[in-house]
């Protein structure tokens, strides 16, 4: 850095500093904002690092020693990137797939194929692991009642790789899609006027204009599938283990806490590192096109024949994603699946009986972090872009940093930070709330920040001409601008926190319990009508909760949007 940069980096800092001082509303929110993320995301991660390095009350490397020398634990490591590599492929590749198929084609039933791209986001990640078994397992429909297989092996690593790949895609396929859409088809549109083949179109033009989506899409699932725990727990077993399932049976099979974060400090460094290459690739100068108005010729950039090639493979993939679900549903309703599917209520009886409180508990956690998460998005995002002062760049980071993070870490870290005096919360409501409060809110963040990029300051400053305070002008003027990005953010925190398990299974107790830890352990005890029978239940809330918050936005703010997964 250059002496003239030094002075100009000084002078900026100086006049934030002054703008803290002459706003001190904003200097409160900032120490506010900069207090709660590092008491509930760096200062986790800091004791689950001091934890490894200090089992026994003095430094000692010695956990590290032991697990680089234990042959199953380095096996779960490699198996966790492999996984990871071969997950991000496959997942990338589908959601290409149906991105591309759904924007650049004419073909029917469009919005089939859309709810089959986006229904594993709103179900519990494992409930494919479930489908799964009901499926293929050793009793299950299609490999003993229709094939009469008596021992087929769906578990280990193809059995993990199908139900990660089915359940991650959906990730691939927004991302790109909203590449796609905005590429407008008008650049293809002008190769092919030019001569070039709908091929060398495609090679030329729309694959290298789509590089950055598909390296961040392959990134993002890169690190979904190394922090998936549910679909490992259940189908990797013994033969194919993954670091994820490790460190959760080191902490609660052997109650070793110590080795639980040392193993979990392990399972930061691929995760992490992945993030700071995504992040990277999306700080990049990305490849973009200027356009007049979009044309709606690019349905002939694709032959008829490979159009309904794509749309063969598309209505392929969504049957198999609906199948999932129906088998689900099937199972919930039959008295006991694989040998006697009549019809019955009994297992949802014995959900209500048995898990009443656990679906309370869900609601209250739900409800009561997704509006704090939203709001939380929402005030972070406009600090970020509104708003200079120090530090900004690193409040933007750290809010981001436990998208990076592995659920079996936060929850190791939220047991060893807050299971004493003064900060005594296990056990608690607010240990769950803030878990799912800090985890989830960087897609509010992203989504505010991306929203208020479209909106012209002018509008917020001519507010603030006419007496209007910081607070005030962001109550009644920036957030009702952004209730579709505080609509994601919203629905996203709520979803998550419905479905989520990795993190909230070290965290949940006896006064407070979720639905996915009962959905787990009925799928590890073998009551698999009752395990579908809560996905059943659970998927229900979900989707009756995002039509809810619809309405609700849209009544509070008085504003018709138009928000969907798509």
């Amino acid at each position: 850095m250059g002496t003239n940069a030094v002075v100009r980096w000084w002078a900026q800092s100086v006049r934030d500093l002054r703008r803290l001082r002459d706003e001190p509303l904003l200097g409160v929110a900032v120490a506010a904002i900069f207090a709660l993320l590092l008491l509930f995301i760096l200062y986790p991660l800091a004791r689950v690092l001091t934890a490894s390095l200090f089992p026994d009350g003095t430094f000692s490397p010695r956990l590290y020693r032991e697990f680089l020398g234990n042959w199953f634990i380095r096996q779960a490591f490699l198996n966790s990137v492999l996984m990871g590599i071969l997950t991000a492929a496959g997942g990338t590749i589908i959601g290409f797939l149906f991105a591309f198929t759904l924007t650049r084609t004419d073909v029917p039933g469009k919005s089939l194929l859309t709810l089959a791209a986006i229904l594993p986001i709103i179900s519990p990640p494992f409930v494919s692991a479930l489908s799964i078994i009901l499926l293929f397992g050793n009793n299950g429909l299609i490999t003993r009642q229709l094939l009469g297989l008596q021992e087929f092996a769906i578990y280990g690593m193809r059995g993990l790789l199908l139900a990660q790949i089915f359940t991650f895609f959906p990730v691939a396929y927004l991302t790109l899609r909203g590449v796609l859409e905005s590429l407008g088809g008008t650049l293809e549109d002008a190769a092919m006027n030019l001569g070039a083949t709908r091929w060398k179109a495609f090679r030329r033009v729309t694959l290298p204009l789509c590089l950055p989506g598909i390296a961040s899409a392959l990134l993002v699932l890169f690190i979904e599938s190394i922090a998936d725990f549910g679909n490992p727990l259940i189908l990797g077993g013994s033969g194919f283990p993954v670091l994820s399932v490790q460190v959760y049976l080191q902490v609660t099979g052997m109650y070793d806490l110590p080795g639980g974060a040392a193993l979990a400090v392990v399972l930061l460094v691929p995760s992490v590192t992945t993030f700071l290459i995504q992040r990277y690739w999306v700080s990049r100068k990305q490849y973009v096109t200027v356009t007049g108005k979009p044309t709606r010729a690019i349905i002939r950039a694709v032959s008829p024949a490979m159009q309904w090639a794509l749309y063969a493979a598309c209505v392929a993939v969504a049957l198999f994603v609906l199948l999932f679900y129906a088998t689900i549903v099937v199972g919930a309703f039959s008295r006991a699946w694989g040998a006697d599917h009549r019809f019955t209520l009994r297992n949802f009886g014995y959900v209500f009986g048995v898990g009443g409180q656990a679906i309370i508990d869900t609601l209250i956690i739900a409800v009561t972090s997704s509006p704090l998460a939203g709001l939380l998005g929402m005030a972070i995002a406009f600090l970020v872009i509104r708003r200079r002062f120090p530090g900004r760049q690193a409040m933007e980071f750290i809010s981001i940093l436990n998208f990076a993070v592995p659920g079996t870490v936060i929850g190791i870290g939220y047991i060893l930070a807050f299971n004493q005096r003064p900060l005594l919360l296990t056990g608690t409501a607010i240990i769950l709330i803030a878990n799912f409060l800090f985890r989830y809110i960087p897609v509010g963040i992203q989504s505010g920040m991306a929203g208020l990029r479209q909106i012209d300051p002018s509008i917020e400053e001519a507010a603030t001409n006419l007496g209007a305070s910081t607070p005030v002008t962001f109550r009644r003027i920036t957030l009702p601008l952004l209730v579709p990005a505080f609509f994601s953010g919203l629905v996203f925190s709520f979803v998550r926190a419905m479905t989520a398990i990795s993190a909230a299974i070290f965290l949940v107790s006896a006064d407070w319990n979720l639905m996915t830890v009962q959905i787990l352990s009925q799928t590890e005890a073998g009551r698999l009508g009752a395990a579908a029978a809560f996905s059943v239940l659970l998927m229900i809330i979900v989707l009756l909760a995002i039509g809810i918050i619809r309405l609700v936005l849209g009544q509070l703010f008085e504003y018709r949007y138009q928000a969907s997964f798509g």
